[in-house]
Order: structure tokens, then C-alpha cells, then sequence
């Protein structure tokens, strides 16, 4: 015979993903996460387009331009291996540049956000 007695109506499983559904719904219309994807996409959209170009180029001189691209500049280091090397130093330098604007502008407001949601919990 079970004589537990049912769980009180605040927790209703059903009823709390209802709840939080809403809360993160109003959270995501907020002017303060509108902000924060514009300061994510100003920074990843133009980078991640001159970054494709930037390759895609490598590419295409690779591809088409044979002759420049093993233009010797010393000993036996030509324009290829300089550039393929300078893809390498971009990504990680675009990466170093990431963690610096995502630690400055995203964080802050992110973790604004997730405190004002936890606190609604």
C-alpha cells in the first residue's frame, strides 16, 4: 500500500517546463539578448566572411597561379609555403582575438542574463 501523498502542485514536471519555457521565451525577446547576439554576429559574421576569402585565395593562387606561388623568397621557402604557414598564424590568431571580445563584450552580458534567469528559477 503506498501512502506517499502526491507531490505539490509548484512541482508538477509538466508545469515547471511550461513555466521555464516561457521564462526562457521572454529571455530570448529581450533587448538584452538582442544585444548580446548583435555582439556576437558583429564580430563573427565579418570575420568568419574574411577569413573564407582570405583562404579560398590561398586556394585559387594555389590552384591557378603556379608560377607566383613557387616564387622562391629564400633558400627553399617560396610564396606557397609562406602563405599556407600565414593561414595557420590567421586561425590562431583569430582565435586569441575571439577569446579576448567574447571575455569582454559577450561574457558580461551572457552571464547577466543567466543570473537574471536563475534568479526567476
Amino acid at each position: 500500500m503506498d501512502t506517499a501523498s502526491p507531490p505539490p502542485e509548484g512541482n508538477d514536471p509538466t508545469r515547471r517546463t511550461a513555466l521555464g519555457a516561457e521564462v526562457y521565451r521572454e529571455a530570448q525577446e529581450s533587448a538584452e539578448f538582442a544585444e548580446l547576439r548583435r555582439a556576437h554576429r558583429s564580430f563573427a559574421f565579418p570575420l568568419t566572411v574574411a577569413f573564407v576569402a582570405w583562404y579560398l585565395l590561398y586556394v585559387l593562387l594555389s590552384s591557378y597561379a603556379g608560377g607566383f606561388m613557387g616564387t622562391k623568397v629564400v633558400g627553399n621557402i617560396n610564396i606557397a609555403l609562406l602563405l599556407g604557414v600565414a593561414q595557420f598564424v590567421t586561425t590562431f590568431l583569430i582565435a586569441w582575438w575571439y577569446s579576448r571580445h567574447a571575455e569582454a563584450k559577450l561574457d558580461p552580458k551572457s552571464t547577466a542574463i543567466k543570473a537574471r534567469l536563475e534568479g526567476q528559477s
